[in-house]
C-alpha cells in the first residue's frame, strides 16, 4: 500500500466511512503503518470486513452516522473510550449528487449537505477537543471539485467547496493549540460511488488527467497517511491536490 514506513505505531486512529473505497484503503494504509484504527459508517459489514482483515485487535468498528449530532458524539467517544485516546482523524464520510440544480430536490440537496457539510462539522466539533490534547490532525477528504468548478454538479462542488474553507479556517483557529488540519483533493476515484459511470464517461475524465487514467483508492490513501505523519509536521492548511494533473490544466482539450 505505502512505499515508505511512518512513525505511527499505536497512535489511535478514526476514520469515517472507512468501509470501502478511499476509506477503507485508508484504513488499511495506517494500519500497515502500526496505528489502532477505528473505522465507521452507515453499514456494518463492510466495517467488519476491514476488522476481519486486521491485525488481531487493532482495528474496531463503529455504526453510526456522522451526519447527526448524537452519533458523532458516540463515534468519538466509543473510539476514545476504546484506544485512550485520538491522535488522527480522517473525515472522509461523503455523497453525491449530479444533475441540473433546477432539477435538485430539497431532499437531495439536505441529503448530500447532511453528510458532506454537517458530518465535517460535527466531527471536527467532537474531536478537536481530543486532538488538542493529544497534539492530532485532522485530514479531510476533499475533492478537486472543492476547487473549481464542474458542468452538472453544482451541489456537489459546493459541499466540497465548504470543506475546504472548513480545512483552511480551522488550520488558523486550531494551529496555535498544536492541531493540524489539511485535506486531500482526489480527482475521479474508481469507488462504488463512482461505479456507475460508463465507458464513455471514465473515456471523457481520462483525457483530461496527465497521468493517463483515473485514480484507484490507494492512490490517495498514501497521501493522506503522509499529511498525517510527523513527516508533515510544518504543515496545516494545506488541501493537497492527488489527482493525476488534473488541476494542471487551463480546460482545453488535448492536443
Amino acid at each position: 500500500m505505502t512505499a515508505n514506513r511512518y512513525d505511527l505505531q499505536d497512535a489511535a486512529v478514526l476514520i469515517t466511512g472507512g468501509g470501502g473505497g478511499i476509506g477503507r484503503a485508508v484504513a488499511e494504509a495506517f494500519l500497515q503503518n502500526g496505528a489502532r484504527v477505528a473505522v465507521c459508517g452507515r453499514r456494518p459489514q463492510p466495517l467488519q470486513d476491514v476488522v476481519d482483515a486486521a491485525p488481531e485487535g487493532r482495528a474496531l468498528a463503529v455504526q453510526g452516522d456522522v451526519g447527526t449530532v448524537a452519533d458523532a458524539q458516540r463515534i468519538v467517544a466509543e473510539t476514545v473510550r476504546a484506544f485512550g485516546r485520538l491522535d488522527v482523524v480522517v473525515s472522509n464520510a461523503a455523497a453525491y449528487e449530479g444533475g441540473d440544480l433546477a432539477d435538485l430536490s430539497v431532499y437531495d440537496w439536505e441529503t448530500l449537505r447532511r453528510t458532506n457539510v454537517d458530518g465535517f462539522l460535527h466531527l471536527a466539533q467532537a474531536v478537536l477537543p481530543h486532538l488538542v490534547e493529544s497534539g492530532g490532525s485532522l485530514v479531510a477528504v476533499g475533492s478537486v471539485s472543492g476547487e473549481r468548478g464542474d458542468w452538472g454538479q453544482a451541489a456537489y462542488n459546493a459541499s466540497k467547496h465548504a470543506v475546504h474553507g472548513f480545512v483552511r479556517s480551522l488550520a488558523l483557529d486550531y494551529g496555535g493549540r498544536g492541531v493540524r488540519v489539511n485535506a486531500v483533493a482526489p480527482s475521479f476515484t474508481r469507488t462504488d460511488m463512482t461505479a456507475g459511470v460508463d465507458e464513455a464517461g471514465l473515456a471523457a475524465t481520462v483525457q483530461r488527467v496527465a497521468l493517463g487514467r483515473v485514480a484507484e483508492p490507494a492512490d490517495v490513501a498514501p497521501a493522506v497517511l503522509f499529511l498525517a505523519s510527523p513527516d508533515a509536521a510544518y504543515i496545516t492548511g494545506a488541501v493537497l491536490p492527488v489527482d493525476g494533473g488534473t488541476s494542471a490544466s487551463t480546460g482545453q482539450a488535448a492536443g
